[in-house]
């Protein structure tokens, strides 16, 4: 009877490691989100989202004010409309700005959105107009490389 007993706690105590580790893995890949605020839904269109997934997180000043509900393709524009949870308790002017930042030099990407000046707050269903698409590393590199190629070819002729 003692031996059963002691079986059944250590099945429990196993469980619940097993439980705490599941949460804690899915906690830092960013799947999962324990917010009991209210939000509300503003949307943004970027020319290129990079690697913003859903759920990622929208800063200000650092702090996580929402998260990126769904991002969806607009074929009439040919942009990538994302839709934003903000939290009620934080609210912004409308003519604020979002930009995709990354966490560290290869760290996940996020949004943040840069406070304006505008006395009219952002409210359910508008539309955040001022964007900053990804930097975009490969991009970057190419127009280095192009730059380079130029100089050296104007050099050429010169001579």
């Amino acid at each position: 009877m003692q031996r059963s007993k002691n079986d059944i706690w250590v099945g429990l105590f196993v469980l619940i490691g097993v439980v705490a580790i599941l949460f804690l893995a899915l906690q830092s890949a960013n799947l999962l989100s324990l917010s009991f605020q209210n939000t509300y839904q503003v949307k943004a269109k970027f020319d290129n989202v990079g690697g913003v997934k859903p759920k990622a997180a929208v800063r200000s000043a650092g702090v996580v004010v929402g998260r990126v509900d769904k991002i969806v393709f607009d074929d009439q524009t040919f942009q990538a409309e994302v839709t934003l949870a903000l939290e009620t308790r934080y609210v912004f002017p409308k003519d604020s700005s979002l930009k995709i930042l990354t966490s560290g030099l290869l760290g996940e990407q996020y949004l943040g959105i840069e406070a304006g000046a505008d006395e009219n707050n952002l409210g359910p269903g508008d539309t955040i107009s001022s964007t900053q698409s990804a930097v975009v590393l490969e991009n970057l590199i190419s127009q280095f490389l192009f730059s380079k190629a130029a100089d050296s070819s104007s050099l050429d002729v010169n001579k």
